[in-house]
């Protein structure tokens, strides 16, 4: 497949491992621990990534504070990731791979050319690729510049300059080139007892199960039989049992039977809710976003400790890599606006409708999606802003007459339409 040939290039030649503070030789297995068999951790991770894959990336340029959207090969990258992936489905990947090794790899597939205004290196963007590596070397040529080397189960290897790879890290740490522990690994030691512990309790909860149906009673025979004969016996009783609908068990006088009491002792409930609130901690998600049964207030607090940091992160490593230095410079930055993901009712819709409208911030059809409304043609690109608004850079000179601005009485119209 050509896109799975573009990723595989040769190491530059007089190559070493690059440097580290601590002495350790910087190479790193892409493996964490079986914590991942556990349903609340699959849970709790699920959580996270169904909320970041809500998320819109946008090549934005930033205009003073004003971030200004643009068209080109990189928003339409972000729009369409690659040839197997849709946009939410590359999100999920990252995300997946970010929580279950604490680092992710995305390789950007482009070519150059160089600008003949301006001298400058330019890119267009073909595709981006997540990887899951098994193995992850750092190394330099002899000029210095770091490459990265990716093993894969396959056995393929492939070495590209560090620069060209967009590196997620999560918890980094210790390790200089990895997020993790000094290994680039996931640490989950403490979090291994909690879950020895709940793994316990859930056993100890099967095998009651279990015993409350293995006896439930004994049958007395007021003779005496032998082996084969109290088989027969027991393959008697089993039958009458099946065979009884009403409940009743007929005996005659050689048998009696005697029920059995079970007083199986379950783990209790708040003990089962610690365990599992203790686990939840290890990954940011409270009890009631698991369970789906939040309010806006527990969803904020949700965003702001646990996705908003991932947020900035990939945002961050994203702008880095996919724009050169000058481009950066001007002002170009990859934002992931979390719109889709914000908890609020209708009335604080409309609220934050009627802050927009007066200023022109929206289009109408937009307002209509926010309420759950389907867009209209005929208000395709419409939108209305207030006429009672003046520039705030001439307000002072208005307020003394030497501005002479068109102001249009509210009376006769409130709004005017930009198309």
């Amino acid at each position: 497949m050509e896109w799975f040939n573009k990723l595989f290039r040769r190491a530059p030649k007089n190559s070493k491992f690059a440097p580290t503070f601590d002495g350790y030789v910087p190479i790193y297995s892409q493996f964490g621990t079986n914590i991942y068999a556990s349903d609340v951790v699959q849970q709790a991770l699920k959580c996270i990534v169904d909320e970041m894959k809500k998320l819109n990336p946008t090549h934005v340029r930033y205009v003073n504070s004003d971030p200004v959207p643009v068209k080109g090969t990189i928003q339409d990258v972000l729009e369409c990731p690659n040839d197997l992936m849709t946009k939410s489905e590359f999100l999920e990947k990252i995300v997946w791979l970010l929580l279950m090794n604490y680092n992710a790899f995305i390789i950007p597939t482009y070519y150059t050319w160089i600008d003949d205004k301006t001298n400058a290196e330019r890119r267009y963007y073909e595709a981006l690729y997540p990887i899951n590596p098994t193995q992850v070397d750092f190394i330099e040529d002899a000029s210095g510049r770091m490459y990265v080397t990716f093993w894969f189960w396959n056995g393929y290897k492939t070495t590209i300059p560090y620069d060209d790879v967009i590196h997620i890290r999560y918890n980094f740490s210790v390790s200089e080139y990895m997020g993790g522990n000094r290994l680039g690994q996931p640490d989950h030691a403490a979090l291994l007892k909690t879950l020895d512990l709940n793994h316990e309790l859930l056993q100890g909860v099967a095998k009651a199960m279990k015993a409350s149906y293995a006896v439930n009673g004994v049958v007395k025979y007021n003779t005496l039989l032998d082996t084969e004969k109290t088989q027969n016996a027991l393959k008697e009783l089993e039958k009458k049992l099946q065979n009884s609908e009403s409940g009743f068990l007929p005996l005659d006088l050689k048998a009696e039977f005697t029920p059995l009491e079970h007083e199986s002792t379950l783990v209790d409930e708040a003990t089962l809710k610690f365990i599992d609130e203790k686990i939840l901690r290890n990954f940011g998600v409270p009890l009631p976003i698991l369970t789906g049964d939040y309010t806006k207030a527990q969803y904020e607090a949700f965003f702001q400790k646990t996705l908003e940091p991932l947020i900035i992160a990939i945002s961050q490593a994203f702008t880095k890599k996919l724009f050169t230095k000058r481009e950066r410079a001007f002002g170009n930055k990859i934002e992931l606006y979390p719109k889709d993901l914000i908890f609020m009712t209708v009335s604080q819709t409309l609220e934050m409708i009627n802050v927009l409208a007066p200023q022109g911030g929206g289009y109408v059809n937009e307002y209509r999606t926010w309420l759950g409304l389907r867009p209209l043609p005929e208000l395709e690109g419409k939108r209305y802003m207030s006429l009672n608004w003046i520039d705030a850079n001439n307000a002072d000179q208005y307020q003394v007459g030497k501005v002479n601005v068109d102001v249009v009485d509210k009376q006769e119209s409130d709004t005017v339409m930009e198309e």
